[in-house]
């Protein structure tokens, strides 16, 4: 890998960074652009090309993976939850989360509590330890 593209994977990857820590935040292409320091259309095409998605779909992403935690593990209405989540439309918030996860937010959200550990290691819990 060349110089130039390992700097270029750096500078995706800071505003990548920033979007995963800032996610709630209103975030634009230009103001990610400007972290990885490249013009806003530069930005987006290799964003794309490095990552598979857009840096817009990438943000709904998180976005909407945050708020799937959210709706599960505590007793926020979904309006409150699509806002700390950095949506400012419950429609446009329905209408994304429904594109990615399959259902709307209250449907989700009838699947009831997270369990408290992953079943992958509750079940180890319960299978005898071969160093007995």
């Amino acid at each position: 890998m060349s110089r130039a593209v390992e700097e270029s994977n750096r500078r995706l990857l800071r505003a990548r960074d920033a979007m995963d820590r800032r996610y709630a935040e209103p975030l634009d292409v230009p103001t990610l652009a400007r972290v990885a320091h490249v013009s806003a259309a530069h930005f987006i095409r290799t964003f794309r090309a490095t990552f598979g998605e857009t840096p817009h779909r990438y943000l709904q992403r998180r976005r909407v993976e945050r708020a799937m935690f959210l709706l599960r593990s505590g007793d926020s209405s979904v309006t409150d939850i699509c806002m700390a989540v950095g949506f400012s439309s419950l429609g446009t918030f329905s209408r994304v989360f429904r594109d990615i996860v399959g259902e709307p937010p209250s449907v989700y959200r009838q699947r009831g509590p997270l369990p408290p550990v992953p079943s992958c290691f509750a079940m180890a819990w319960l299978r005898p330890s071969s160093l007995d």
